[in-house]
């Protein structure tokens, strides 16, 4: 028998809703943008809008290309991670950063455990893996200490978690604001970094370049790698795609969307640890929660003006503090997410605060 059809049976949902309860609700976000279409959908649409060869524009070179050569010393990589934790207000005596084979954070509040993984020929993946993680670790440590314990004082649902990392990270930390204060604590951290100047900085940041990889994607077209997952994952618990066609069908799925293909299953469906760690029906949370950071961050903006001058300045407290207020603090007191962005933002769950915030930073014009 199937997972799905075991979930649907003990929750008393369809199979797909069930599989998919964790998220706190909002998939209607992404049903809406994947009318039913096939995999194979677009491969012979070249002139499509959103087709890679209409990307080329936002590639330039960066001083992180293969012939650069430069080697980045882990210790150097982990202290700079730290110091832009402790800007974000992560209580060390409260957690840790540690090294592990893919970035997360856990633990409890009171005991929050950060990891990322350090790249000796690139920098920057492993210090904005610890941005995002850290935007989870504080979601932890801000909930309500007098529900801790009880099922109200949790987290509302796994996409509202993943905007809180995404707020952090791509809202904040890669804004032109805050990557413009990050190339002196770059250059400090690494003798090698002298060219990595506020240019440099946000010229790789907001490259945009189809690959195969989930967790190195940018953010204009990562979320085609969950709009793949969710299809393979929907199939999957139906029936209607068997285990032993999920690499096929992986890689024209890809190769559809982005015009790449993996090399091998390592750079496709075996690169995730979810499926097999039992979270069927938590990709989704990605997207959801890239929408729901981008209404989050315009609403905090727009009540605190003072942020993007905080954020050029390296103090990412007034963000923080607007998030506390509004998402932290409440726990699951808010039956689902659509409420919760409601009460913060004063709108459910939708996507045009995301396709402005792209436009904005990655459309020329």
């Amino acid at each position: 028998a199937r997972w799905g059809a075991h979930a649907a049976a003990a929750l008393g949902l369809e199979e797909r809703p069930a599989a998919l309860s964790a998220l706190g609700g909002g998939l209607e976000l992404l049903d809406a943008a994947l009318p039913g279409e096939a995999l194979s959908d677009g491969q012979d649409q070249p002139d499509r809008p959103d087709r890679p060869d209409r990307l080329t524009h936002l590639a330039p070179p960066t001083l992180l290309e293969p012939g650069a050569r430069l080697q980045w010393d882990a210790a150097a990589q982990r202290a700079l991670g730290m110091e832009l934790m402790a800007r974000l207000g992560f209580d060390f005596d409260e957690g840790r950063l540690d090294a592990s084979p893919h970035p997360f954070c856990g633990g409890v509040p009171g005991d929050i455990r950060v990891t990322t993984r350090y790249d000796p020929a690139d920098f920057s993946k492993s210090l904005m893996a610890v941005l995002h993680e850290t935007g989870h670790a504080l979601y932890e440590a801000g909930l309500p200490a007098r529900w801790r314990g009880q099922p109200v004082g949790r987290a509302r649902g796994m996409a509202l978690h993943e905007s809180q990392s995404l707020a952090v990270e791509m809202q904040a930390c890669r804004s032109p604001q805050f990557l413009a204060f990050l190339a002196a604590p770059v250059r400090a951290a690494f003798p090698d970094a002298a060219a990595w100047d506020a240019d440099a900085l946000l010229r790789h940041y907001h490259r945009v370049r189809p690959g195969p990889i989930r967790v190195d994607a940018d953010e204009v077209t990562y979320p085609a790698h969950v709009i793949l997952r969710y299809r393979l994952e929907k199939a999957m618990v139906a029936g209607d795609l068997a285990v032993a066609d999920l690499p096929g069908a992986w890689s024209e799925g890809m190769e559809a969307l982005l015009g790449v293909r993996p090399a091998a299953d390592s750079e496709g469906c075996l690169q995730d640890i979810h499926w097999y760690d039992g979270a069927w029906g938590y990709f989704p949370a990605y997207l959801m929660g890239a929408a729901a950071a981008a209404q989050l961050f315009a609403a905090a903006r727009a009540a605190a003006p003072s942020i993007p001058g905080a954020l050029a300045a390296g103090d990412l407290r007034p963000l923080v503090a607007w998030l506390r207020e509004n998402v932290h603090s409440k726990g699951a007191s808010l039956p689902d997410t659509g409420a919760a962005l409601e009460a913060a933002t004063g709108a459910g769950l939708g996507a045009a605060a995301l396709e402005a915030h792209l436009a904005a930073r990655y459309l020329p014009g």
